[in-house]
């Protein structure tokens, strides 16, 4: 069933409006009528930009910028990718520390793109399986870049996380686009893309996601940061297994099969090690016996989101570092995310990141709002995330720093 892009308008002033439970409807609503618009005030904030260097492949070369506010937090966004580099915020100390993964310039970006840190990922985020999906009565077929060829991930080997974007700067923030043509990477339609990053001065950062085609298609955008509230300079192997995490809005996973793609099921999380419905430190349930965390090597899971009804902006996630009091409330108005442990990172093949040291295996989380992974080809999964000709995918992601 594809999208009902209906109208709605959603105003909000500074601090994000949740939907909170009030009962556990369904995993998964009828039909999903998004927000239109987005409006908020903001003081004037200071966006700079330099040279990141240069892209080997096309002779372009990529910009940084640097969004900061009234605050003193700063973001860095990338043209290339239209990635998040570095998110500078304070800590209880007063001190700004960065808590992304990141790297000092484009190249390990381009040449080694290992965990896609930061990007904007898409067409599709996550695994769409065999690489085929069915649209309007069509089979299309997409590269299947992982699990040996069983299936596409991440928009494929040419995803969206490794073009140079077009940025435009706006007063509060960057807007990014890119564009693709019909059948580029097996993907139907010509499709223009725009992601709007706006920084205020809550010290919330709002990513907002706007596509349009000309043909019936299919989309499922995502940013996937990997935080470490403690630091980013803290690389090493476990360091974020003392972050405690608060899933407030989810009581249900999608469970998957061996190579990470939805079987079509919902399993309760109460009773198990996925359940964060209370806060819970990563390190006390991440290595417990369960056959889902053996899949995934630690988290690496989509949650359902209990609530969602596709047009409020709904209390995902909120992480805690209790070394440095930053906490991290994510909220998003999509069905889904991916709770992910940075399990697969730590390899001989990744660059070194921003403090000269290379990412290890747990040392950043990932929550990545989504549709449903598979969810083109998976019946029970009721949103598809089918963009329709006349239509536009809207949608947002909103990352919110506090201290405790």
């Amino acid at each position: 069933m594809p999208i009902d892009f209906n109208p709605h308008v959603y105003n909000y002033m500074h601090q994000p409006q949740i939907e909170h439970p009030q009962i556990f409807r369904q995993c998964q609503p009828m039909r999903d009528t998004f927000v239109k618009s987005y409006d908020f005030d903001i003081d004037k904030v200071k966006i700079e930009k330099r040279n990141f260097g240069k892209i080997e492949k096309t002779g372009e070369i990529a910009e940084l910028y640097t969004i900061t506010n009234k605050n003193g937090m700063s973001v860095n966004l990338s043209t290339f990718g239209a990635t998040i580099v570095g998110i500078k915020v304070p800590n209880k100390d007063g001190h700004f520390i960065d808590v992304t993964h990141g790297y000092k310039n484009v190249t390990p970006y381009e040449k080694s793109p290992v965990g896609h840190a930061g990007g904007t990922i898409g067409p599709y985020a996550n695994k769409i399986s065999e690489g085929k999906f069915i649209v309007n009565g069509e089979e299309y077929q997409l590269d299947c870049n992982k699990d040996n060829g069983k299936s596409h991930s991440h928009g494929g080997k040419n995803g969206l996380d490794i073009q140079n974007w077009r940025a435009k700067t706006l007063k509060d923030g960057i807007e990014f686009t890119y564009k693709t043509k019909d059948l580029a990477n097996g993907y139907p339609g010509d499709v223009k893309y725009r992601v709007i990053y706006r920084l205020d001065d809550d010290n919330n950062l709002h990513i907002q996601y706007k596509v349009k085609t000309n043909k019936d298609t299919i989309v499922n955008l995502t940013n996937h940061n990997y935080f470490n509230l403690d630091g980013a300079e803290n690389t090493q192997e476990n360091s974020v297994l003392d972050h405690i995490v608060h899933l407030p809005n989810s009581t249900k996973i999608t469970p998957v099969n061996s190579i990470g793609i939805p079987k079509g099921e919902f399993m309760d999380t109460k009773n198990t090690p996925f359940d964060f419905s209370t806060p819970q430190k990563i390190a006390d349930v991440i290595n417990l016996e369960h056959e889902q965390l053996k899949i995934g090597k630690g988290f690496d899971q989509n949650y359902c989101v209990d609530n969602y009804d596709g047009k409020n902006l709904i209390e995902v996630a909120n992480v805690k570092s209790e070394k440095t009091g930053i906490k991290l409330q994510v909220y998003s108005n999509l069905p889904g995310f991916q709770f992910y442990t940075a399990n697969n990172l730590g390899k001989s093949t990744q660059p070194v990141g921003k403090s000269g040291e290379r990412y290890e295996k747990r040392s950043g989380f990932c929550i990545e709002p989504q549709f449903y992974p598979n969810a083109i080809n998976t019946e029970s999964f009721k949103e598809k995330g089918v963009l329709k000709v006349g239509e536009e995918y809207n949608r947002k992601i909103i990352y919110s720093f506090t201290v405790e």
